[in-house]
């Protein structure tokens, strides 16, 4: 009897397990299929949004387009609609006849500047120049944001920003005004001197020196202005990353090795790629003011090259395939830095 009831015990309870547990399995099973297929919904309509609803996020980024059209009217009326003259580079070009009227030269203009040895000097200045500054001059303004960074209290390090930020703003007028009065002369360098009988020495006209001489105005105009884009980097660098390496007793050299210079070697890339670009563009204006004081051979760069020889002359074309020689190299210039930036695992201007 006693087994009897435990039998039928054993088949009422088997009968609700069956009832409760029995039905539910395929449910749970049709509703992972249900979400499954409204992922792969979602997933299918997401990438083909991405494909046609360029509207939506043209109306969405409506505030941000409008921001940036002032920038690009500015490169569009300044950088691009004046490449519609490089033409000229081709041409005879006579300002009377035009670009539509002018005769067809072909190369002879490159030709001709391939053969002037005048080009060929102011080649070479340039890249000297450059080199120059490169060495001396790219690596002050990581100097002196590292300095900043390492300056506890915060008013002091605005005060020291504004006043090597400052100079940028002056023209190059005023820039070689200043280091006249300083260096020429005229100046307090030969004013102390002549005090102590120890001669002169007028740096402003010296061509020997020239390069050190523009280099040390570029140094003192923009160097405040290059602070700036790494001060930024450095303020991305995780602060918890310097708390855990001084816990573990690494000091401050250390830790500058370790962990601020390589979060900022990146934008050390960058920036490295965009002065090489700029390799042949060595400051136009501050090169013009200074050319009678030191003379030609010493300040002659591809800049006011083309200056001289092409607008200066009323050589319209051939100061046009000077330009156009510049323009070509520096793009060489741009693109093997950043192939060479990506061998060291960094973007540069670009991914791959």
């Amino acid at each position: 009897m006693a087994s009897t009831v435990a039998e039928q015990g054993e088949e009422e309870q088997g009968e609700d397990q069956e009832r409760v547990g029995g039905p539910r399995r395929p449910a749970r099973v049709g509703r992972r299929a249900r979400v499954g297929r409204r992922a792969r919904a979602g997933s299918a309509a997401g990438r083909g949004g991405n494909r046609l609803t360029w509207r939506i996020r043209l109306r969405r980024d409506k505030s941000l387009i409008l921001m940036t059209l002032p920038a690009i009217g500015l490169l569009l009326v300044f950088n691009y609609l004046p490449m519609v003259g490089t033409v000229t580079a081709f041409q005879f070009y006579d300002p009377l006849d035009g670009i539509r009227g002018s005769e067809w030269a072909g190369f002879a203009n490159f030709r001709q500047l391939f053969g002037d040895p005048l080009f060929w000097h102011a080649m070479e200045n340039t890249l000297y120049i450059s080199a120059v500054q490169l060495l001396l001059f790219f690596p002050i303004p990581i100097l002196l944001a590292l300095l900043l960074n390492s300056v506890l209290n915060s008013r002091v390090r605005s005060v020291i920003q504004a006043i090597t930020f400052l100079p940028h703003f002056y023209s190059w007028v005023l820039v070689v005004t200043l280091f006249q009065q300083m260096l020429g002369g005229a100046g307090l360098l030969n004013h102390f001197l002549r005090e102590h009988q120890l001669g002169t020495w007028d740096v402003m006209t010296d061509p020997h020196t020239f390069a050190l001489l523009v280099t040390s105005q570029v140094v003192w105009k923009d160097a405040g202005w290059g602070i700036i884009v790494f001060l930024a980097a450095l303020s991305a660098i995780d602060q918890n990353l310097y708390e855990a390496a001084a816990s573990d007793g690494a000091g401050r050299w250390r830790r500058m090795w370790h962990i601020t210079l390589p979060g900022m070697r990146s934008v050390i890339v960058l920036m490295l790629v965009l002065r090489l670009g700029n390799t042949l563009s060595v400051g136009f204006e501050q090169l013009l003011i200074q050319r009678y004081a030191v003379g030609h051979d010493a300040a002659d760069v591809l800049d006011t090259f083309s200056y001289y020889y092409g607008i200066g002359t009323q050589n319209y074309s051939y100061g046009a395939a000077a330009g156009i020689f510049k323009s070509v190299i520096s793009l060489l210039l741009i693109w093997g830095a950043n192939k060479l930036a990506h061998r060291f695992g960094e973007d540069g201007l670009y991914r791959k």
